[in-house]
Protein backbone atom coordinates (compact mmCIF):
# COMPACT_ATOMS: atom_id res chain seq x y z
CA UNK A 1 0.00 0.00 0.00
CA UNK A 2 1.52 3.44 -1.09
CA UNK A 3 0.78 6.39 1.60
CA UNK A 4 -1.05 9.45 -0.22
CA UNK A 5 0.34 12.51 -1.06
CA UNK A 6 -0.75 13.86 2.40
CA UNK A 7 0.36 11.36 4.22
CA UNK A 8 3.78 11.85 3.30
CA UNK A 9 3.03 15.81 4.12
CA UNK A 10 2.45 15.02 7.90
CA UNK A 11 5.69 12.97 8.39
CA UNK A 12 8.23 14.29 5.88
CA UNK A 13 7.52 17.25 3.69
CA UNK A 14 5.63 19.56 5.57
CA UNK A 15 6.68 18.29 8.73
CA UNK A 16 9.19 20.40 10.90
CA UNK A 17 11.87 20.58 13.39
CA UNK A 18 10.08 22.74 16.37
CA UNK A 19 12.04 24.95 18.29
CA UNK A 20 8.87 26.00 20.05
CA UNK A 21 5.60 24.36 21.64
CA UNK A 22 2.36 25.11 22.55
CA UNK A 23 1.74 24.13 26.53
CA UNK A 24 0.03 21.13 26.05
CA UNK A 25 -0.15 17.69 27.58
CA UNK A 26 0.96 14.46 26.28
CA UNK A 27 -1.28 11.05 27.57
CA UNK A 28 1.09 8.06 28.52
CA UNK A 29 -1.42 6.19 26.20
CA UNK A 30 0.12 8.17 23.64
CA UNK A 31 3.55 7.97 24.24
CA UNK A 32 2.65 4.03 24.59
CA UNK A 33 1.42 3.85 21.39
CA UNK A 34 4.30 6.03 19.89
CA UNK A 35 6.68 3.13 20.81
CA UNK A 36 4.15 0.35 20.11
CA UNK A 37 4.57 1.71 16.38
CA UNK A 38 8.25 2.00 16.01
CA UNK A 39 9.11 -1.30 17.81
CA UNK A 40 7.75 -2.57 14.94
CA UNK A 41 10.23 -0.98 12.14
CA UNK A 42 13.78 -2.64 11.23
CA UNK A 43 16.81 -3.03 13.27
CA UNK A 44 20.05 -5.10 13.11
CA UNK A 45 18.98 -8.72 13.11
CA UNK A 46 15.71 -6.99 15.11
CA UNK A 47 18.39 -6.40 18.58
CA UNK A 48 15.90 -3.42 19.23
CA UNK A 49 18.39 -1.85 21.42
CA UNK A 50 16.67 1.35 21.51
CA UNK A 51 15.91 3.01 24.83
CA UNK A 52 13.33 5.40 25.73
CA UNK A 53 12.97 8.28 28.96
CA UNK A 54 9.52 10.09 27.90
CA UNK A 55 10.52 12.85 30.69
CA UNK A 56 7.65 15.00 31.38
CA UNK A 57 7.05 15.80 35.03
CA UNK A 58 8.81 18.77 36.50
CA UNK A 59 10.94 17.06 38.70
CA UNK A 60 12.48 14.78 35.77
CA UNK A 61 12.55 17.99 33.37
CA UNK A 62 14.85 19.87 36.13
CA UNK A 63 16.86 16.19 36.52
CA UNK A 64 17.34 16.80 32.53
CA UNK A 65 18.43 20.54 31.92
CA UNK A 66 21.40 20.54 33.87
CA UNK A 67 23.06 18.04 31.35
CA UNK A 68 21.58 20.56 28.05
CA UNK A 69 22.93 23.79 26.57
CA UNK A 70 21.32 27.02 27.40
CA UNK A 71 20.04 27.30 24.27
CA UNK A 72 18.15 23.72 24.86
CA UNK A 73 17.12 24.15 28.27
CA UNK A 74 13.87 26.71 26.83
CA UNK A 75 12.82 24.19 24.58
CA UNK A 76 12.99 21.15 27.05
CA UNK A 77 10.77 23.47 29.44
CA UNK A 78 8.34 24.13 26.72
CA UNK A 79 8.00 21.09 24.92
CA UNK A 80 5.14 18.32 26.39
CA UNK A 81 7.85 15.48 26.83
CA UNK A 82 11.13 15.02 25.79
CA UNK A 83 12.39 11.72 24.66
CA UNK A 84 15.95 10.38 25.62
CA UNK A 85 17.67 8.20 22.87
CA UNK A 86 19.21 5.52 24.07
CA UNK A 87 20.65 2.46 23.00
CA UNK A 88 21.38 -0.65 25.63
CA UNK A 89 24.98 -2.31 25.67
CA UNK A 90 24.37 -5.76 26.68
CA UNK A 91 21.05 -5.69 23.97
CA UNK A 92 23.03 -8.98 22.62
CA UNK A 93 21.58 -10.61 25.37
CA UNK A 94 18.13 -10.62 24.52
CA UNK A 95 19.07 -11.97 21.35
CA UNK A 96 18.41 -15.84 21.77
CA UNK A 97 14.25 -14.55 22.24
CA UNK A 98 14.53 -11.70 19.88
CA UNK A 99 16.38 -13.30 16.92
CA UNK A 100 16.25 -17.11 17.68
CA UNK A 101 17.29 -18.03 14.09
CA UNK A 102 21.43 -18.13 15.14
CA UNK A 103 23.71 -17.57 17.88
CA UNK A 104 23.65 -13.93 17.44
CA UNK A 105 24.47 -13.61 21.55
CA UNK A 106 27.82 -14.96 20.73
CA UNK A 107 28.36 -12.88 17.82
CA UNK A 108 27.85 -9.83 19.44
CA UNK A 109 29.25 -10.57 22.94
CA UNK A 110 32.68 -12.05 21.41
CA UNK A 111 32.95 -8.27 20.12
CA UNK A 112 32.48 -5.12 21.99
CA UNK A 113 33.13 -3.07 18.81
CA UNK A 114 30.85 -5.03 16.32
CA UNK A 115 28.15 -5.25 19.39
CA UNK A 116 28.65 -0.83 20.09
CA UNK A 117 28.20 -0.51 16.31
CA UNK A 118 25.20 -2.23 16.12
CA UNK A 119 23.55 -1.40 19.35
CA UNK A 120 24.41 2.34 18.34
CA UNK A 121 22.61 2.12 14.66
CA UNK A 122 19.93 0.23 15.43
CA UNK A 123 19.18 2.67 18.27
CA UNK A 124 19.74 5.61 16.25
CA UNK A 125 16.91 4.09 13.67
CA UNK A 126 15.11 3.36 16.79
CA UNK A 127 14.91 7.22 17.91
CA UNK A 128 14.44 8.27 13.69
CA UNK A 129 11.27 5.79 13.64
CA UNK A 130 10.20 7.71 16.61
CA UNK A 131 10.15 10.93 14.91
CA UNK A 132 8.09 8.96 12.49
CA UNK A 133 5.88 8.01 14.27
CA UNK A 134 5.29 10.62 16.74
CA UNK A 135 4.67 12.69 13.59
CA UNK A 136 1.96 10.12 12.25
CA UNK A 137 0.18 10.58 15.06
CA UNK A 138 -0.04 14.25 15.44
CA UNK A 139 3.09 15.68 17.22
CA UNK A 140 5.41 17.95 16.48
CA UNK A 141 9.15 16.97 17.18
CA UNK A 142 12.24 18.71 17.85
CA UNK A 143 15.39 16.40 17.96
CA UNK A 144 18.35 17.93 19.22
CA UNK A 145 21.86 17.36 20.38
CA UNK A 146 23.34 20.08 22.32
CA UNK A 147 23.69 18.13 25.85
CA UNK A 148 25.88 16.01 28.00
CA UNK A 149 25.78 12.29 27.16
CA UNK A 150 28.08 11.72 29.99
CA UNK A 151 26.01 13.63 32.28
CA UNK A 152 22.24 12.61 31.00
CA UNK A 153 23.53 8.85 31.14
CA UNK A 154 25.11 8.87 34.64
CA UNK A 155 21.99 11.24 36.00
CA UNK A 156 19.61 8.65 34.29
CA UNK A 157 21.63 5.47 33.39
CA UNK A 158 23.32 4.84 36.43
CA UNK A 159 24.14 1.29 35.76
CA UNK A 160 26.50 2.20 32.82
CA UNK A 161 24.72 -0.17 30.94
CA UNK A 162 22.21 2.35 28.59
CA UNK A 163 23.83 5.01 26.42
CA UNK A 164 22.14 7.91 25.38
CA UNK A 165 22.60 8.86 21.99
CA UNK A 166 19.79 11.99 21.49
CA UNK A 167 17.13 13.72 22.89
CA UNK A 168 13.59 14.32 21.04
CA UNK A 169 11.19 16.86 22.74
CA UNK A 170 7.45 16.26 21.84
CA UNK A 171 4.51 18.41 21.87
CA UNK A 172 2.50 20.91 19.53
CA UNK A 173 4.74 23.28 17.50
CA UNK A 174 4.50 26.86 17.68
CA UNK A 175 3.57 27.09 13.80
CA UNK A 176 4.30 31.04 14.07
CA UNK A 177 7.67 31.15 15.34
CA UNK A 178 8.99 28.78 12.52
CA UNK A 179 11.77 30.39 9.94
CA UNK A 180 11.79 29.50 6.16
CA UNK A 181 13.05 25.84 5.88
CA UNK A 182 16.33 25.33 5.25
CA UNK A 183 18.12 23.88 2.01
CA UNK A 184 18.10 20.49 0.38
CA UNK A 185 20.69 18.49 -1.65
CA UNK A 186 19.04 17.57 -4.54
CA UNK A 187 19.35 13.87 -5.89
CA UNK A 188 22.02 14.33 -7.65
CA UNK A 189 24.05 15.98 -4.92
CA UNK A 190 23.52 13.31 -2.86
CA UNK A 191 22.78 10.15 -4.51
CA UNK A 192 24.27 7.89 -7.34
CA UNK A 193 22.52 4.47 -9.15
CA UNK A 194 25.12 2.22 -10.10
Amino acid sequence: MKLDKSSMDVIFDEARTHKYFEKTEISDDLLTQIYDELKMAPTWANCQSGRFVFVKSEDAKNRLLPHVGETNQRKIEEASATVIIAYDSKFYEFMPRLYPHGDYYTMFSKDETFAERAGLLSGSLQGAYLIIAARALGLDCGPMGGFDNAGVDKEFFPDGRFKSIFLCNLGIGDKSKLHPRDDRFKFAEACKIL
